[in-house]
């Protein structure tokens, strides 16, 4: 457990807490301030800004379970979870352990390790479609190497999107909106020139595309985490899977976020369908950097150095990153994701009832350990435009109002709620309480 500093009777010079927060050290905004004038917006990742919420980003000096605490020492039941990479709660013994042994091993090689091998079968045996898995740094990474990997083995060059996902920061990807461009109110960006995208086809989420042999690969969020939550409708993915198969395309599974959140298999073996490639992040990492492709051993092994289809990175692999990531995976059992989809379930019924009680408009949908955000009086949401319906400025009140009741959610109205071994019964009863508080308060803002 974090031993915390108690600010007003701190004397910083003698402190002996493990997180000293108390006097002569800077406020959140003080230390935000100093930030910006080192780092672009004082953020290292533009959705953790408080941009389409207003104000300015708490600071994060330490966590544990299911809380953060700021550097001013407020502790915040975290709904963030690190956008999905933290399943076992902050700080979890297991990982901690995994990375202070793997750390004193030495912290990257530029050479092949046990730990990059072992979390390789691990995934592999967990994730039947990944008969061969390769490593990178990020869901970015891993999902850029998977649209060169499908147009290196097809001869191709076009690639089907759908309408609000988001597949990370790669240029030819980012036509699609989703939650990281949508939390910043963008269509897309600037600086990504028009034939990056010239053969990118972007489509309606939950409607099966027609393909024609020009096409590379599809690659789908089989549940899109990134537009607030949304179920793929029944024969969505079925239609995709056999419409690629009809064309020769391949099919991409964009698993950053429902990988091994789901459950050991993720939403493939959820909905029966098997894509020919596979995109991990976040909780292969154990909330480490890190990214995976994974498929069918014929399309991997068009990787170099066997194939054709160059991929290479410094640290990928990183032998510490592996080390968290195999820990997590190896405390993933089937009991404990029944156990996350009852405490999901907890959460989307208390966050209906607090806003019901409260008449404020909303509705929190749930997909498996997945719970998502709808402000106002929409109906059921199949797409992004249906998603684009959600009330910011609602949204906006209510992220401030769970804020100052100690309930930390994310800053846009598009992303997932996150909950994880370190919510339990006692810390969703807290939770019910601040949100009834904070959606009373939201409805009279």
């Amino acid at each position: 457990m974090i031993n915390v500093c108690d600010p007003q009777r701190c004397q910083s010079a003698g402190c002996t807490a493990t997180l000293c927060v108390g006097a002569g050290l800077a406020s959140n905004d003080e230390f935000f301030e100093r930030s910006a004038r080192a780092i672009p917006g004082g953020v290292n990742s533009s959705i953790r800004a408080f941009r389409s919420v207003g104000g300015r980003p708490y600071v994060v000096a330490g966590a544990e379970g299911a809380h953060v605490i700021d550097v001013e020492g407020r502790r915040y039941i975290d709904l963030v979870q690190s956008y999905g990479a933290v399943i076992l709660g902050h700080a979890h013994p297991a990982v901690t352990a995994a990375v202070s042994a793997a750390a004193a091993d030495g912290t990257s090689f530029g050479a092949p390790t046990p730990r990059e091998m072992k979390l390789a079968e691990a995934i592999r045996e967990r994730v039947p479609s990944c008969e061969r898995v390769r490593f990178m740094n990020s869901g970015t990474e891993a999902t850029s190497t998977a649209v060169r990997l499908a147009r290196g083995y097809t001869g191709r060059d076009r690639v089907v999107i759908f309408h609000g996902n988001f597949h990370g920061a790669t240029d030819a990807l980012l036509a699609a909106g989703g939650s990281g461009v949508a939390t910043l109110g963008l269509p897309g960006t600037a600086g990504v020139p028009a034939g990056a995208v010239g053969e990118t086809m972007v489509v309606p989420y939950n409607v099966v595309p027609q393909l024609d042999e020009a096409v590379a690969a599809v690659i789908v969020e089989p549940v899109a985490a990134n537009m607030g939550v949304v179920e793929p409708v029944p024969g969505f993915l079925e239609g995709l899977r056999a419409e690629c198969d009809r064309v020769g395309a391949v099919l991409i599974f964009d698993e950053v976020i429902s990988g091994f959140r789901l459950g050991l298999g993720g939403a493939q073996e959820r909905y029966g369908v098997t894509p020919d490639l596979t995109t991990f992040g976040k909780v292969i990492g154990g909330g480490l950097p890190i990214g995976a492709v994974g498929g069918h051993q014929a399309i991997m092994e068009t990787l170099s150095p066997l194939g054709p289809v160059f991929h290479a990175g410094t640290l990928a692999g990183n032998p510490i990153a592996t080390a968290a990531g195999l820990a997590a995976l190896n405390v993933l059992e089937p009991d404990v994701y029944t156990e996350l989809e009852r405490r999901a379930a907890n959460l989307s019924a208390l966050l209906d009832d607090a806003c019901r009680s409260a008449g404020l408009r909303a509705h929190f949908p749930r997909v498996g350990t997945l719970v998502g955000a709808f402000m106002g009086d929409g109906g059921p949401v199949k797409n992004f435009d249906d998603a684009k319906t959600t009330d910011e400025d609602l949204y906006a009140r209510f992220f401030h109002a769970m804020l100052a009741e100690g309930v930390a959610m994310a800053p846009g109205a598009y992303e997932a709620l996150f909950v994880g071994l370190g919510h339990d019964d006692s810390v969703l009863t807290d939770l019910s309480d601040a949100a009834h508080r904070a959606a009373a308060t939201a409805v009279s803002a």
